[in-house]
């Protein structure tokens, strides 16, 4: 069952994929929002094509573009960031993280994983004996719009 998950996630074809791609781009949600350009940083973002590094959408977007091309693409949350996941949303005694105390609903943080690895949460919840964390991507759930230009493939 494993082999069919990898074929549907490296499922990504182009003449881009394998590459090392620059883009430039402008994400905004669906009011117009914009959430993030790298225009705005004045470096484009630089990746290998259909290895993971993106969201599966912007990934199978840039696969077949030209250098030069720009396009307009809207992306489900399926192709995103996913929809948000029950299971990343966890509750656990505030005695039991130390320095859990001071820590503020809204506020984001990072715990560690059992193999001392880093990943990033938002508070919640708290009260006085419990802080409940979320662990699910802070854009899981939504619709996303790119405005993408293949600037230059290596």
């Amino acid at each position: 069952m494993s082999t069919e998950n990898n074929k549907s996630t490296s499922a990504i074809e182009g003449k881009n994929v394998g590459k090392t791609c620059r883009t430039h781009y402008r994400g905004t949600f669906n009011d117009g929002t914009q959430f993030d350009s790298s225009y705005d940083r004045g470096e484009p973002l630089e990746f290998v094509c259909g290895a993971g590094m993106m969201i599966k959408g912007f990934d199978a977007a840039v696969a077949n573009m030209e250098v030069g091309e720009k396009v307009d693409i809207h992306l489900m949350p399926e192709e995103a960031y996913g929809m948000p996941d029950e299971n990343a949303i966890f509750t656990v005694e505030i005695a039991s993280i130390p320095g859990a105390e001071g820590l503020e609903v809204g506020q984001q943080v990072y715990l560690q994983d059992q193999l001392g690895r880093p990943f990033p949460v938002k508070v919640t919840a708290k009260d006085d004996t419990n802080i409940t964390f979320d662990a699910n991507h802070e854009m899981a759930g939504k619709e996303l719009n790119f405005s993408i230009e293949l600037v230059e493939v290596l």
